[in-house]
């Protein structure tokens, strides 16, 4: 008995240096093919995201010979009042975000349950949705700044044939944001393919539960589809907020910022910071600025969704 209780002590630690070894060749390879993804990260990612932030901390311009470190005056200058187009283009951001959201979510979600009926021709109908998505933003907003013209464009020529009000559209310091999330409605097809896949997760069963209730469409939608789809919900409000937010190619082809400024989102600001105006270290700042907005909208959305995201898997 001793003989063999002294041998099992010994083949415990041998044991223990087998999988010791054994985790080490585990991590050793999952670095190795890992490396790729962490290196890209480092070198691409976090790298110049430190390189900005010391930027914004200095007065660095292209065509300066020194560049002096200034602390926190660039935020100063920001949030002092200093700069007027600061908080314009904040509060026409924040506009063109309140419109947009609700209007991406709510209309995807439409045409995803339309989409998701067994009609004849569905799969034509999803590609025709699908399909505005993938046109170049320059080709799909020349489109829309014809369509839009108020004295050529097809869309006010509408209008008055049918004896109708007409609007100045892009050109009119009043409609000019709404009419710019019109045009973001058009390449809607990739939110609306994600709402589809997330209405055929749904278990058939529960809907025949509803039938056998003697339930309509109206008590499908409310007690199964929406709460069933909810954390499709959840994933493309996050990524329409933050789309929202970075806003740029509209503004640059549409209105460069007009008219009066009242298009100057904030991406469009910081690049015209950065690119005609030579100041990067004043555009670092301002881009440090949207990503703590854009932080603090998405933790927002997250301490939220505990209490209106259910998963199939929670229980009551």
């Amino acid at each position: 008995m001793e003989i063999s209780a002294r041998d099992g002590q010994q083949a415990r630690p041998a044991a223990r240096k087998k999988t010791t070894s054994r985790e080490r060749k585990a991590l050793f390879y999952g670095l190795l093919f890992t490396s790729p993804a962490i290196l890209g990260f480092l070198i691409f990612t976090l790298g110049p995201m430190v390189a900005s932030f010391y930027l914004s901390l200095t007065d660095y311009n292209v065509f300066k010979d020194k560049t002096a470190f200034i602390g926190f005056a660039n935020y100063a200058k920001l949030f002092t009042g200093e700069d007027e187009l600061f908080y314009q283009s904040l509060g026409t951001t924040f506009y063109f975000v309140v419109l947009r959201v609700p209007a991406v979510i709510v209309i995807s979600f439409v045409l995803a349950l339309l989409l998701n009926m067994n009609v004849k021709g569905r799969s034509v109908f999803r590609t025709i949705i699908y399909l505005p998505s993938i046109v170049p933003a320059v080709a799909s907003s020349m489109i829309w700044l014809w369509l839009l013209n108020p004295d050529l464009g097809l869309v006010n020529t509408m209008l008055r044939g049918l004896h109708l009000p007409t609007s100045n559209w892009l050109f009119g310091e009043s409609s000019v944001i709404p009419s710019i999330v019109l045009t973001t409605l058009w390449g809607i097809g990739g939110t609306v393919i994600i709402f589809l896949a997330g209405l055929s997760g749904i278990p058939k069963q529960y809907y025949e539960a509803i039938d056998v209730d003697g339930g309509g469409w109206y008590h499908k939608l409310r007690h199964i589809t929406i709460p069933m789809v909810t954390p499709t919900i959840f994933f493309n409000t996050i990524m329409t907020i933050i789309g929202s937010f970075q806003v740029f190619s509209e503004a640059y082809i549409l209105t460069q910022g007009g008219p009066n400024n009242k298009s100057l989102f904030f991406v469009f600001y910081l690049w015209r910071t950065a690119f005609r105006d030579t100041e990067m270290g004043y555009a670092s700042a301002l881009a440090w600025v949207l990503f703590v907005i854009i932080l603090f909208f998405t933790f927002i959305v997250f301490k939220t969704s505990k209490s209106w995201v259910h998963y199939e898997g929670d229980r009551a």
